[in-house]
């Protein structure tokens, strides 16, 4: 079986890192998987590091017929079997490069829990009869897509997946407080994740000024890059909240980091799943959350997290002092929260995906 994936994204983000996980473990099926990526982005370099067969092509817009031509051409000499487009402008140029002649069945993954635009041209991409298969990360995306799908039948949930191997062996070597200076009897509450607007980083930052507020010993971390991390910081100056919230930017080291967070803090107001809460699932941490997307489908109330309604500061504040005054209920929470894992892992992800593969080329 050959497949080619379509990674039209410059950056590295969750996408990024679930096609990642998803090549790695079909190609430990035997499956043979190439990748169409955008020239000098982040997955180029990924592809070249891992050995990945790839062409680099310029993926310049989702009207960008030369890419669409070129990845017919790569399927027909390859010899491909299906195709799996991985972001709304592969999704579009997989389309135009069937309309051109690239006969193949299509997947089409999808990943936020934003609907299906009540527009010509989104109407046409998401009901083209090439795509025989819409792959949501959750049972909230596939209900939102379904709404703007004519055959629901196509909608199927594959779960994101994470790799918790990563995590084993890894101790608290207080890589943040060191750092920054933190006092040991200062709690660290932080977030991994892109700075973008639906990550909600306000919200964040209002959780933590509403905890400073009641005199909670702690400091609050964000970290991650993306378009929005000059509007969060100008937030925090703002506010005057410099010396209790840290913008880390980007860091290569989050899996050792992990060990010393004491409270992950998710704010998204949009979420398709949310794989940075299983990565601190993996490390025991407990998670405090928004009901935002899917994310309360792997962080049940009062079983695997604590949830509170979007923008909702005020009771994530409140969630946050209950587990930071609870011992019994964090140890509780996150023991069923890493239980919970093994139907979130890259490997059950990659099975689930093969099958549908399989029931398409069959068909």
């Amino acid at each position: 079986m050959k497949i080619l994936h379509l990674s039209s994204e410059r950056t590295w983000r969750g996408g990024e890192q679930q096609i990642a996980y998803l090549i790695e473990e079909l190609q430990n099926k035997n499956v043979h998987c190439f990748v169409a990526c955008r020239k000098n982005s982040a997955f180029e370099s990924y592809c070249k590091k891992q050995l990945i067969d790839h062409v680099s092509l310029p993926f310049a817009n989702e009207f960008d017929i030369i890419t669409a031509l070129r990845i017919k051409e790569f399927c027909k000499y390859i010899g491909i079997d299906l195709v799996h487009l991985h972001s709304s402008h592969s999704h579009a140029i997989g389309v135009w490069s069937h309309l051109l002649g690239n006969n193949l069945p299509i997947i089409l993954s999808r990943r936020v829990d934003f609907p299906v635009k009540n527009n010509f041209l989104s109407r046409f991409k998401y009901n083209y009869n090439g795509i025989k298969k819409i792959v949501c990360v959750s049972e909230t995306i596939k209900e939102i897509v379904a709404k703007g799908i004519k055959d629901h039948s196509k909608c199927v949930t594959v779960y994101s997946g994470i790799d918790p191997n990563k995590f084993k062996g890894k101790t608290n070597r207080n890589i943040l407080r060191e750092e920054y200076k933190i006092p040991a009897n200062n709690a660290i509450i932080a977030n991994t994740s892109a700075i973008a607007p639906h990550k909600d980083h306000f919200t964040f930052v209002n959780t933590a000024e509403e905890l400073i507020t009641q005199k909670i010993k702690a400091k609050f971390f964000i970290i991650g890059a993306g378009p929005s991390y000059n509007e969060i910081a100008n937030y925090i100056e703002q506010k005057q909240l410099e010396q209790h919230i840290y913008m880390t930017g980007f860091r290569d080291d989050i899996p050792d980091i992990f060990p010393e967070i004491d409270i992950f803090l998710m704010t998204s107001k949009t979420e398709g799943l949310g794989t940075a809460i299983l990565d601190a699932f993996a490390n025991k941490i407990p998670v405090v959350a928004t009901r935002a997307g899917g994310i309360p489908e792997i962080v049940i109330n009062e079983k695997t997290g604590l949830t509170a309604e979007i923008k909702d500061h005020g009771s994530l504040a409140r969630c946050v002092i209950r587990l930071l005054n609870d011992e019994r209920l964090r140890e509780r929470l996150t023991e069923d929260a890493c239980n919970s894992l093994k139907d979130y892992t890259k490997e059950k992800m990659a099975e689930k995906t093969l099958e549908i593969y399989r029931e398409v080329i069959n068909l």
